[in-house]
């Protein structure tokens, strides 16, 4: 008798669980952590790019100091925040990281804007390998960033939603920050590394 009470127990819970959104937000959540850690591979693979790029630079551009250092501070200050799972239920840590983010971004931008000026160092091999490799990260960073943000949107809706918000309530989930607008404009944007040097033919 008593365990048939615990069966119809059991059964009468996980359908209740399972129309209150429980299975929804425990689903909604791995994607975030999922989408999260793409992110954060596709930003460490930008970081990873840049002690090369520098060094590439400053041999054709050594006098460019103020810039290369920026990009450089720019890179610890990136690789001091621990872009850890438990980030992303810190607003104030996650505001940290994309301020981090964006500076650097807007650091590189700089650099390459620097290049403008060094036709050398534009038709340099290893540069352009650089030029192409950063280029692709940042569309990944893109791709990687939206399904994040999407993922986060999906998860948001249903803690906040009645039924499942009595549910992400009781079981401790709640709503996770968000990239803004702002940071946004500012990670988003690929530093533009087409410089569109002419080829003989169109001189």
């Amino acid at each position: 008798m008593m365990k048939r009470f615990l069966a119809t127990a059991i059964v009468a819970a996980t359908v209740l669980l399972s129309g209150c959104g429980y299975n929804t937000l425990q689903s909604t959540d791995e994607q975030i952590k999922a989408s999260w850690a793409e992110v954060v591979n596709q930003y460490q693979r930008r970081a990873d790019l840049v002690p090369n790029l520098v060094n590439t630079v400053k041999g054709f551009a050594a006098q460019e100091q103020q810039v290369l250092l920026g990009v450089t501070n720019a890179r610890a200050r990136v690789g001091a925040i621990q872009a850890t799972p438990e980030l992303i239920d810190n607003p104030e840590a996650f505001a940290k990281f994309q301020a981090a983010q964006g500076q650097l971004s807007s650091a590189l931008s700089r650099l390459l804007v620097v290049v403008e000026r060094y036709p050398q160092l534009k038709s340099d091999a290893n540069f352009l390998d650089l030029q192409a490799q950063l280029e692709g990260t940042e569309n990944r960073i893109a791709v990687a960033r939206n399904r994040y943000i999407k993922a986060v949107q999906q998860y948001n809706v249903v803690v906040r939603q009645f039924p499942s918000n009595l549910t992400a309530m009781v079981f401790g989930y709640k709503e996770k920050p968000q990239f803004t607008v702002e940071n946004e404009k500012g990670i988003s944007t690929a530093p533009k590394v087409d410089f569109g040097t002419a080829s003989p033919a169109n001189k």
